[in-house]
C-alpha cells in the first residue's frame, strides 16, 4: 500500500484564520527539501502546496518580493497576479504566482535567517559566524560579527541563527553560545544561548535554551526559546524576559499578522543525540505549525504532519493570497512565461 507524503491533521480554525486575514503562510523544511505553502482553496479546506528546494532555510517577504535561502543560493521571486488570470495554464486556480526572477550563488555558507534591508538582502551567515549582504563579485559581503568572534572562518563557532531587522538594518541577533571555537556551541545547548544587540554586540539576554527567530511585533521584541518551548517577550532596556506562552515543544520559525502568531514546531527524533538534554524532547513528536492569538494568549489551532515533514526552520506570511503558486528556477514554467507591462505570454516548449 502506497503511503501518500505530507499527510496532516489540522484544526478547522486554521482555515478560518487564513480566510479572516486573506493570507496564507509559507514555511521551510530543510530536512524534507521543501518549501510548503499552507492556505485555502476558498471552500473551507486547507490547501498545501509543496515546492522542492535544496535545503531551504530562511525566507524573506517584502511587498511583492520573496527570497528563499537554500543550500548554496538565494532565489528571488516576483509576484504576478496576471499569470493567475490565464485559466488555460492556471488549471489549479492559483490566485497569484511567485516566479523566480534571479538566483544568487552564495556557495555553502549555511545561511539561516534572511531579510530585506535598505536596497539589499541581509543574511545570517552561520558558517562564518557573521552577518552578510551579497553582491555580484563575492559569495557574501561581510558586514558584522559578534565581538567575541576573532576571525572569519567557516567553523560555525557560535551558531548565529536569528536576526530581527529595524528600519532596514539588523538590530538584534540570536546565537546558541558565545563560543569562539569550531562548533563550540554544541557543548551546552540548553543554557548558553544569547540575544545580542547589533552593532554593539551587547548581551541583552544570556542563559537561553536554543534561541531562534527574534521578531518585532507592535514595537516589542519576541523570540522563541526552542529548547524549552517558550515564546519570550523581551524587555530590551531592562534585559529581562517574560514567558509569553509555553508551548512545551521544539518551536522555531515565527511570523506575525494581525493578532496572530504563526509558529513552526519540529519533531525531535529519539536518535538525535544533540537534543538529548532538551526539556521538550518527549513532547516534540510531530512537526507542524501553531496558530496563536497574541491578544488572548491562546492556541487557535495546529497543523500536524503525520509523515514527511520533521523539521521546520522558518515561517512567513504571504498577504492578500490564499492559494499562491511558487515557480522556482528548476521549474520550466518559470522560463516559459514572459511577463511585462501587465501582459503575459507563454513560450511553448520545444518538442524533442
Amino acid at each position: 500500500m502506497k503511503i501518500e507524503p505530507y499527510q496532516i491533521e489540522f484544526d478547522q480554525e486554521i482555515v478560518d484564520v487564513f480566510n479572516e486575514l486573506n493570507s496564507c503562510i509559507v514555511f521551510s523544511t530543510y530536512q524534507a527539501g521543501t518549501v510548503m505553502v499552507l492556505g485555502t482553496d476558498r471552500d473551507d479546506r486547507l490547501y498545501q502546496i509543496p515546492v522542492t528546494v535544496k535545503k531551504p532555510m530562511g525566507i524573506a517577504v517584502k511587498d511583492d518580493t520573496m527570497a528563499i535561502a537554500s543550500l548554496d543560493e538565494i532565489q528571488l521571486f516576483g509576484r504576478n497576479n496576471h499569470v493567475a488570470e490565464q485559466k488555460m495554464v492556471n488549471k489549479k486556480n492559483f490566485d497569484t504566482y511567485f516566479i523566480n526572477r534571479a538566483t544568487y550563488n552564495t556557495s555553502s555558507i549555511d545561511l539561516h535567517d534572511i531579510d530585506f534591508g535598505i536596497n539589499k538582502i541581509w543574511g545570517v551567515n552561520t558558517a562564518f559566524s557573521c552577518l552578510s549582504t551579497f553582491d555580484i563579485t563575492n559569495n557574501f559581503v561581510f558586514k558584522w560579527k559578534p565581538n567575541f568572534i576573532d576571525e572569519l572562518v567557516p567553523e560555525d563557532r557560535c551558531h548565529l541563527n536569528g536576526m530581527a531587522m529595524r528600519d532596514g538594518l539588523p538590530r538584534y541577533v540570536t546565537a546558541l553560545s558565545k563560543t569562539n571555537t569550531k562548533e563550540g556551541w554544541r557543548s551546552d545547548i540548553m543554557n548558553s544561548g544569547v540575544l545580542l544587540e547589533v552593532p554593539t554586540s551587547e548581551v541583552i539576554l544570556d542563559g537561553l535554551s536554543m534561541p531562534h527567530s527574534p521578531r518585532f511585533y507592535e514595537n516589542d521584541l519576541y523570540l522563541l526559546s526552542s529548547g524549552d518551548g517558550n515564546l519570550l517577550k523581551v524587555d530590551v532596556e531592562n534585559k529581562t524576559t517574560e514567558i509569553y506562552f509555553s508551548f512545551g515543544r521544539f518551536v522555531r520559525g515565527l511570523a506575525f499578522e494581525g493578532k496572530y502568531a504563526f509558529i513552526g514546531m519540529s519533531k525531535i527524533r529519539d536518535t538525535a543525540k544533540t537534543f538529548n538534554g532538551l526539556e521538550v524532547k518527549n513532547k516534540s513528536k510531530n512537526a507542524g505549525v501553531i496558530v496563536f492569538n497574541m491578544e488572548t494568549r491562546e492556541v487557535v489551532g495546529e497543523v500536524n504532519y503525520i509523515n514527511t515533514v520533521e523539521e521546520i526552520f522558518d515561517v512567513q506570511v504571504l498577504k492578500n493570497t490564499l492559494k499562491p503558486a511558487i515557480l522556482t528556477n528548476n521549474d520550466e514554467r518559470s522560463k516559459q512565461v514572459i511577463v511585462f507591462a501587465n501582459q503575459v505570454f507563454w513560450r511553448k516548449p520545444k518538442e524533442s
